[in-house]
């Protein structure tokens, strides 16, 4: 007997969702137990992200140009994350700081658009935005303005790192596709190749003597919420993270919405939830924000996640290292929570 329902391709994928046991579901119930679940679902995140390169390359930095402003210093920075891949970006240092002591830093990541020039008020025809814009509204700049020096990096893929086909479109167009294909064809992903650079940019500032290693954030949106947040979950030198307009359940939004092939990792369900990849970061910090009216990632499905989340940093006696803030507005980048919070951890 058919169904006509069974037309549906979103029902059947539910379904499909709903019948597969996620192997490693956060169950423990004994702190021990809790740490080797971390351990090993880490590996296993590591392993279905198609892995990092078992040597580092040297990664040969460079400062390209400097720029002064009224309140901070810019400098233009490229280094080698690994053979045959150049990541640009730009460092971020609030004047007044004493040099000879360290600072807490963030590594700012860029969601679609025009990438990390729109997060640091350059315009696409290079002059400089008198106030904060676009949906991101330049949060590498508030964080600045908050006292932390900044990383800024172009993810693969967008602004300074596309190809020529992207390029020839114009600033917001991005290389997602093919790239992100093409890792997929390679038995890598998008994920694990923007993680991996996030990884090597902690690298990077590990040399910067101005930089306090033991006092790391990351932040990111949309697209750079979703580095933030695998990054968070791999790398435990991020001691705080700030994940806006990303943070739900694979069920309600990856799954069920037409998102940008970057966003997917092959089997991740045959493991785990977002929620249960979030407790990866206890009892590190996590601070999750997102709009009320976002259209892609479902706000339900936030909180419910956010709860589930909880539920683990709990079991790591970690109940304030977990924030949220839901704000009334689409896709966009919030920070007012966000900085309250990372002044409590940074």
């Amino acid at each position: 007997m058919h169904h006509e329902h069974e037309r549906d391709t979103l029902a059947f994928t539910h379904q499909m969702y709903a019948e597969i046991p996620r192997q490693l579901a956060f169950q423990a119930t004994t702190a021990a137990e809790a740490v080797a679940w971390q351990t090993e679902l880490r590996s296993k995140l590591t392993e279905l992200v198609g892995g990092f390169p078992q040597e580092l390359c040297d990664l040969e930095p460079e400062v390209l140009e400097t720029h002064e402003f009224a309140t901070y210093i810019r400098e233009s920075v490229q280094f080698t994350s690994r053979p045959h891949s150049t990541v640009f970006g730009y460092l971020l240092s609030p004047k007044g700081l004493n040099g000879a002591t360290p600072n807490a830093t963030i590594l700012c990541l860029a969601g679609h658009g025009r990438g990390v020039d729109d997060i640091v008020g350059i315009e696409e025809d290079g002059s400089m935005r008198s106030e904060y814009g676009g949906y991101q509204n330049d949060f590498a700049l508030q964080c600045v303005a908050h006292g932390y020096t900044v990383l800024a990096i172009e993810q693969f893929g967008f602004g300074h790192r596309r190809d020529p086909a992207a390029r020839e479109k114009g600033g917001g167009a991005s290389s997602c596709q093919p790239s992100a294909g093409a890792a997929l064809l390679l038995g890598q992903t998008m994920v694990g190749w923007r993680v991996y650079d996030a990884m090597r940019a902690f690298d990077y500032l590990s040399n910067r003597p101005e930089v306090d290693m033991n006092r790391i954030g990351i932040m990111g949106i949309s697209g750079g919420g979703t580095t933030t947040f695998f990054t968070a979950a791999i790398d435990t030198r991020v001691k705080a993270a700030v994940v806006s307009g990303y943070f739900n359940t694979f069920r309600d939004s990856i799954l069920s919405l037409s998102h940008c092939i970057d966003n997917y990792i092959p089997n991740v369900l045959q493991y785990a939830e977002m929620y249960d990849i979030a407790g990866l970061i206890a009892p590190r910090a996590l601070f999750v924000e997102s709009g009320t009216e976002d259209s892609i990632f479902p706000i339900d499905a936030t909180r419910f996640a956010v709860n589930e989340a909880k539920a683990i940093f709990n079991r790591f006696d970690a109940d304030d290292k977990l924030g949220f803030e839901a704000f009334e507005a689409g896709h966009s980048f919030y920070g007012v929570g966000a900085f309250e919070f990372l002044k409590q951890i940074l």
